[in-house]
C-alpha cells in the first residue's frame, strides 16, 4: 500500500485516516464506489495495462465481499493485468466464528431485499438449504427482517453480531422468535449488522404406513409406478430401493 502510485477508495476521507493510523505515506485516493465505477474502470484498467500500482480498499470489512470491486477485477484479470489480495477484517467471517453456529457448511446470502414480500420470498427460498445462512442487514431494519426470519425459518439458534472487528462490537445469541422479541422492544441498533443462522433442524423419518398412504395417492392418480416412486422419495426423504420396493409391494396386493 505504501509503494502504490493511486489507492482506489469509496472515501477518501476514511482511508487517509486510515493511512495516518498505519503511519503509510500519503497516496494519491481514487474515487471509486458503486455510483462512479462504470464511468472511472475505463480510465483505471488503462493505468493498469501502463504498468502502474493500483491498489482497491473498502471503508470497512475486505473488498469485494459487498462491495464495490469485482467487475474490476473481472476486467483486470482479463487484460492480463496481475491481481493479488491482501484480506482485511471481515464481518461475514467474525460472525461465523463467534456465532457458536455449524461452520462446517455455511451460505452466504449477502443483503436481503428491502420490500418485505421480496424479503419473505428470498427467505422461503434460503429455508430449504441445509446449512448455516450468513445475512447481511442494514440496522435500521433489522427488526423487521428478523420477524420474518422468525416466522419463516422458525426457532433456529441464531446470532446477531454488531459493529464487528470494530471498537464496540456486540454479539446477541438466541433463537429468532427471541432475538425478534428482543429488537421488538429495544428498537433498531446502531451499527452495522451480521446475523448467522442455524441449519434447519433434520426432519424425522416418516412412518411406512405414511409412505403407504403417499404411494397410493399417486398410484391412484394414474402416474406410473417409477413416476410415483420418484415423488414419494423426493417427498419423503426416503430411500428410493425401499421406497420402490414397497410400491411393488402395494402394486402387487392391489392396494
Amino acid at each position: 500500500m505504501a509503494g502504490a502510485d493511486a489507492v482506489l477508495c469509496e472515501d477518501s476521507r476514511i482511508t487517509s485516516r486510515l493511512y495516518a493510523l498505519h503511519g503509510l505515506p500519503t497516496r494519491p485516493f481514487l474515487p471509486y464506489h458503486d455510483h462512479n465505477a462504470d464511468r472511472v474502470r475505463p480510465e483505471v484498467l488503462e493505468r493498469l495495462r501502463a504498468g502502474a500500482a493500483l491498489v482497491l480498499v473498502s471503508d470497512a470489512g475486505t473488498p469485494l465481499i459487498s462491495d464495490p470491486g469485482f467487475k474490476l477485477v473481472r476486467e483486470a484479470v482479463a487484460a492480463g493485468v496481475p491481481v493479488t489480495t491482501l484480506p482485511g477484517p471481515s464481518s461475514l467471517l467474525a460472525a461465523l466464528t463467534l456465532a457458536g453456529l455449524p461452520t462446517d457448511r455455511f451460505h452466504f446470502a449477502g443483503f436481503l431485499p428491502e420490500k418485505t414480500n421480496q424479503r419473505r420470498a428470498a427467505l422461503a427460498d434460503l429455508a430449504r438449504l441445509p446449512s448455516t445462512l450468513v445475512l447481511l442487514e442494514a440496522t435500521h431494519r433489522l427488526p423487521a427482517a428478523l420477524s420474518d426470519m422468525a416466522e419463516i425459518l422458525g426457532a433456529r439458534p441464531a446470532a446477531v453480531g454488531r459493529e464487528l472487528t470494530k471498537l464496540h462490537e456486540e454479539v446477541r445469541r438466541a433463537t429468532l422468535p427471541e432475538l425478534a422479541e428482543h429488537y421488538a422492544q429495544v428498537g433498531a441498533p446502531k451499527g452495522e449488522a451480521v446475523v448467522v443462522i442455524g441449519p434447519p433442524a433434520e426432519a424425522p423419518p416418516i412412518a411406512q404406513a405414511e409412505i403407504d398412504a403417499m404411494l397410493r395417492r399417486e398410484l391412484e392418480a394414474g402416474l406410473r409406478l417409477a413416476e410415483a416412486v420418484e415423488r414419494v422419495t423426493a417427498a419423503s426423504g426416503g430411500r428410493r430401493r425401499e421406497i420402490y420396493a414397497r410400491a411393488l409391494a402395494l402394486r402387487d396386493q392391489g392396494a
